[in-house]
């Protein structure tokens, strides 16, 4: 898996062995305040990145997702899957406590 270390405000790009993702090709997620109390969201639909990701986690085909809501389209599964994996691919330096 290739990764690069993020600059500030910009993910890093992840290769999770199918395609190569940046901030600049998640144009499908977005962020209103007033739908969804400004969650990440697909095209400004009331879908939610986390519930795709929490159904593709319990087992839902990209197939089977589509058919129960069917104003997504295959590219805003891809799209959410690729958001989240950019978000955990972030990493975590807590502070060293200073000796006083």
């Amino acid at each position: 898996m290739k990764s690069r270390v993020p600059h500030r405000n910009r993910p890093a790009l992840v290769d999770s062995g199918l395609e190569v993702a940046s901030v600049n090709t998640f144009d499908r997620i977005t962020f209103a305040q007033n739908i969804m109390g400004g969650r990440a969201c697909v095209r400004g639909m009331r879908i939610t990145v986390s519930l795709l990701v929490n159904l593709v986690a319990h087992g839902m085909s990209a197939a089977e997702i589509l058919e129960e809501y069917p104003d997504l389209e295959a590219e805003d599964i891809k799209q959410a899957l690729a958001y989240a994996a950019a978000l955990a691919n972030e990493e975590f330096h807590p502070f060293a406590p200073t000796a006083a």
